[in-house]
């Protein structure tokens, strides 16, 4: 009995603490002045992932990431903390990919890993804040999906019982393999690195990062395979041009706004149509809600 999953993850800069240099003059983010992190919901769907590893015997945790080369930080931080492997999309080519376009690249590397059982991921990410990658990555696998998972109640080799956390309360719901799950912050936190890992996979690093580094990594991955970060291209998961990045992506981020919020005074409002109608345009036209 074993399970072969998939944890979709992404490396996101820190906007939980956004200072004044948070934005460009463009009005997008200024990646370069804010931490690159592991995304926390992904984490929360990484601990998942390894609790059913504990479970169910001979099961295989792999991390899926795209992005930049030195992404694989995220690979080797779930290597610490038990994953098998870990592989990252990172290729010019997807630059400027909308939830769409992302999801699509993605779900073209969940194909490349052959029979998987389990897809998990974090409900949204703290960049984005869409929850799009998740469910539209399960309609091009063509997989029946379960959202807001908090916790696993069951699992075997042929199908999983889960808790979700919804605004109005929780459910129990059971699918079949394969099936993919995104994972809310109510879920169990990520258990902390082991240190036996940490010494085995520090020097862990794909071929991007290496080069970068001027690291012999064919002499490296020679003598410990097992230090291999898996690095792949457009063209290595078969990834089409026109459904990938600017190309792909029919939907377009104009601008980005850094609004502070300052409490000066209170205001009663009538509780009229009238009276609340003009409130929500005076909220909307200073950006407290839009």
């Amino acid at each position: 009995m074993s399970l072969k999953i998939v944890v979709l993850a992404k490396q996101v800069p820190d906007t939980r603490n956004v200072g004044k240099d948070a934005m460009t003059e463009e009005g997008t983010v200024n990646r370069a002045a804010l931490p690159a992190i592991f995304n926390p919901e992904d984490l929360n769907a990484l601990e998942m992932a390894l609790h059913i590893k504990d479970i169910v015997p001979q099961t295989e945790v792999y991390v899926l990431t795209m992005g930049p080369a030195r992404a694989g930080e995220i690979v080797r931080q779930s290597l610490y903390r038990g994953a098998d492997g870990g592989y990252v999309i990172s290729d010019r080519k997807v630059a400027g990919s909308d939830t769409l376009a992302t999801s699509y690249t993605i779900s073209q590397g969940v194909k490349k890993l052959g029979k998987v059982d389990l897809v998990l991921a974090g409900r949204q990410a703290i960049d984005g804040d869409t929850a799009q990658v998740g469910p539209q990555t399960a309609e091009k696998l063509n997989m029946p999906q379960i959202t807001y998972a908090e916790q696993v109640l069951f699992v075997d080799n042929e199908k999983i019982r889960i808790k979700r956390r919804l605004e109005r309360g929780v459910e129990e719901v059971e699918c079949q393999f394969p099936c993919m799950i995104t994972v809310g912050s109510s879920a169990p936190e990520c258990r902390f690195p082991i240190a036996k890992q940490v010494m085995k996979y520090k020097n862990a690093i794909n071929k991007a990062e290496a080069e970068e580094k001027g690291i012999d990594c064919e002499k490296l991955f020679a003598a410990k395979p097992y230090l291999e970060i898996g690095l792949w291209s457009a063209a290595d998961v078969e990834a089409e041009d026109n459904r990938i990045g600017l190309s792909g992506s029919p939907t377009k981020v104009k601008k980005i706004e850094n609004v502070v919020l300052t409490v000066k005074e209170s205001v009663n409002v009538e509780p009229t149509d009238e009276n609340l109608d003009a409130l929500v345009k005076d909220l909307i036209a200073s950006h407290i809600i839009g």
